[in-house]
C-alpha cells in the first residue's frame, strides 16, 4: 500500500515574487517563504532555480530537509504555464517529490480563491488575466504575457505612464505632475529612461504602478485616463468570466484592489473576496488540506 503524503507544499509564482507555504497533513501552517520571481515564460531556468530556492527556504524553516521530499507532495502555479507540455516541463523539474502537480498561477489562484469549488477569478497583479472553472473545466481568458497581453495590468500600466512621460519630453505629448514623476525617476535623463526600457521586465514596469494610481487620486489629467483604460481592461475580464458560467467571481492582485475604485459599478457588484490565496490552490490542487482557525494562513 503506498503511504500517503505527510505534507504538501505550494508554490505561487509570479512575475513579482514567488510564495512558498507549506502544510502538514492536517492542514496547518508550518513554515511560509518569499523570494525572487518565477514567470516561466520569460525565463524558464531561472524561475525554476527561483522556485526551488524558495521552497528549500520553506522546507528548512519547516524542519524538514530532501530525504524527507518522497512524503512530500506539492503543488506550483507559475506564470508562463500556459499548456500541458509546459506544466509536464516543470513537473520533470521536481523529480524527488512523491508527487508534483503544476498549472498557470491563475488555476492555483482560482482554486484557492473558491477552496476548489467552481467559480471564477481574475488576476489583476504585474499581469492580467481571468479564468472560469466550471464542471471541472477550466478557461483562461487573457494572460498571454506583456508583449501582447496583460491589458489593465501593473506592467502596462507603468508602461503606459513611460510612454506619456516620453511624449511629453519630445514635445509631442501633455505634460503633467505623472510625466515629471516618471522622467524624475530617471533623473531626467531620457537617454537613461530609453537604456532602462530596453532590459527591463514586466515586474519592473509595474514597479511604477503605484506612481500611476497615487497622481490618478490627485486627479491628475494624465494618470486618470491611464487607470481608467485598466479598469476598463479588467472589467472586461470580470464580465467574460461570467459569461463562460462563473457564478462567483473573485479580484485578486495588489493592482486589483487599487482599481476598486475605478470599475464600473455592476463589474464591482459582480466581485467577491477570495476565500483562500493561490499559495493555498496550489496545495489543494495537490491534494493538502486548509485547517481552520489560527494555523491557517490569510
Amino acid at each position: 500500500m503506498t503511504e500517503a503524503p505527510l505534507w504538501f507544499v505550494g508554490v505561487d509564482g509570479g512575475a513579482t515574487r514567488c510564495r512558498v507555504r507549506v502544510r502538514d497533513a492536517e492542514g496547518h501552517t508550518l513554515a511560509e517563504a518569499l523570494g525572487a520571481s518565477a514567470n516561466v515564460h520569460v525565463d524558464f531556468a531561472a524561475s525554476i532555480a527561483a522556485a526551488r530556492s524558495v521552497v528549500g527556504d520553506a522546507l528548512h524553516d519547516a524542519g524538514l530537509a530532501p530525504a524527507d521530499h518522497p512524503r512530500m507532495t506539492i503543488g506550483l502555479g507559475l506564470a508562463g504555464v500556459n499548456d500541458k507540455e509546459d506544466a509536464e516541463r516543470v513537473v520533470s523539474a521536481f523529480p524527488s517529490y512523491m508527487r508534483v502537480r503544476a498549472a498557470n498561477d491563475a488555476v492555483t489562484a482560482c482554486i484557492g480563491a473558491h477552496a476548489g469549488a467552481d467559480g471564477g477569478l481574475v488576476i489583476a497583479g504585474t499581469g492580467s488575466a481571468a479564468i472560469a472553472r466550471v464542471a471541472g473545466r477550466e478557461i483562461i481568458v487573457g494572460g498571454r504575457g506583456f508583449a501582447i497581453g496583460d491589458a489593465g495590468s501593473g506592467a502596462h500600466i507603468g508602461l503606459r505612464a513611460l510612454r506619456a512621460a516620453v511624449r511629453a519630453y519630445d514635445g509631442l505629448g501633455p505634460d503633467s505632475a505623472l510625466t515629471r514623476d516618471m522622467l524624475d525617476a530617471f533623473d531626467g535623463d531620457i537617454v537613461a529612461l530609453v537604456r532602462w526600457s530596453r532590459v527591463a521586465r514586466p515586474g519592473d514596469f509595474g514597479a511604477l504602478a503605484p506612481r500611476v494610481f497615487s497622481r490618478a487620486g490627485e486627479g491628475d489629467p494624465i494618470a486618470l485616463p491611464i487607470v481608467g483604460e485598466a479598469a476598463h481592461a479588467i472589467g472586461a475580464l470580470a464580465r467574460r468570466a461570467c459569461a463562460l458560467g462563473a457564478e462567483r467571481v473573485a479580484l485578486v492582485g495588489g493592482v486589483g484592489d487599487a482599481l476598486r475604485p475605478y470599475l464600473d459599478p455592476i463589474v464591482g457588484a459582480l466581485l467577491t473576496p477570495p476565500l483562500h490565496d493561490a499559495t493555498d490552490g496550489a496545495i489543494l490542487m495537490a491534494g493538502g488540506r486548509i485547517a481552520t482557525g489560527r494555523d491557517s494562513a490569510p
